[in-house]
């Protein structure tokens, strides 16, 4: 018994951008009947593809060049009926099948085509035309300097204006002028939330966390991202939207020690 073939072919519509895969099950010479091995590797091909995204379906039977028309009509059809059984038994639902049609034979020059009874045996198939729904677009996370109303998780806004002196955890006017516009944002797109997280510089790298200033514990990044979690409960944003957390020296933006000692949002749900 001569193996399933699969072939798979993608093409890309430039105004839809549908995806279109076409399946071929070859079948013995005068047969429509699959044997259990042929229907086990339909079932295979159904459980690998993601049926969801199917929009429709499209099934055409052939036949090789022998035989009468009125027969090879009736055989090919019989070949597509058979696969839409296997289809439908396999969950594919039967209103998504919009096309049935048997083409009956393929017309080959026997005289000129080298390795005719492969040639034959190719066209002795039935050819599945899935239509599949364009794949949702994913958004990728990025890195910006502000908020917006767009943003996805995963998505790092690093403040150029929330900056801190060395050594402390105190902000600046300059900061907390830039907190109270970020809170008006926030009280806008209430849907936003953020982890608040705290950066130094100018530590050595075996020494991750650096001593504050101002409360003389190591824990300067924590009390960095937390000086500004307590600002914005302040300015009444909801803390259930927030978490505050520091990563030392771990993280430095590479373009001088006055961008490291910052805070960045990072959104964590949209």
């Amino acid at each position: 018994m001569r193996k399933l073939a699969f072939i798979f072919l993608f093409a890309f519509n430039l105004l839809s951008a549908q995806e279109e895969v076409v399946h071929s099950v070859y079948f013995e010479f005068d047969k429509f009947n699959l044997d259990d091995k042929q229907a086990n590797d339909v079932y295979s091909f159904v459980k690998n593809i993601d049926t969801t995204r199917i929009e429709s379906i499209q099934i055409y039977g052939y036949c090789d060049d022998r035989g009468k028309d009125a027969y090879n009509y009736k055989l090919s059809s019989n070949r597509a009926n058979t696969i839409k059984t296997k289809l439908i038994e396999k969950g594919i639902k039967n209103k998504i099948i919009v096309t049935i049609e048997g083409k009956g034979r393929i017309l080959i020059e026997d005289d000129i085509v080298e390795n005719l009874p492969e040639v034959r045996q190719k066209n002795r198939r039935v050819d599945v035309v899935m239509n599949f729904k364009p794949a949702p677009i994913i958004p990728i996370p990025g890195v910006y300097n502000d908020l917006k109303n767009d943003m996805v998780v995963g998505d790092r806004i690093c403040f150029d204006k929330i900056l801190f002196e060395k050594g402390r955890s105190v902000l600046t006017h300059k900061a907390r002028v830039e907190l109270d516009r970020i809170a008006r944002f926030l009280h806008k797109y209430k849907n936003i939330h953020f982890e608040i997280q705290g950066h130094i510089c100018c530590t050595p790298t075996f020494q991750k966390e650096a001593i504050d200033k101002d409360t003389k514990k190591r824990a300067l990044s924590h009390n960095r991202a937390q000086a500004v979690y307590k600002y914005l409960i302040a300015k009444r944003i909801d803390k259930r939207r927030m978490s505050f957390k520091g990563y030392g020296n771990t993280q430095p933006l590479g373009n001088g020690s006055e961008q490291d000692r910052r805070v960045e949002f990072l959104i964590t749900k949209m």
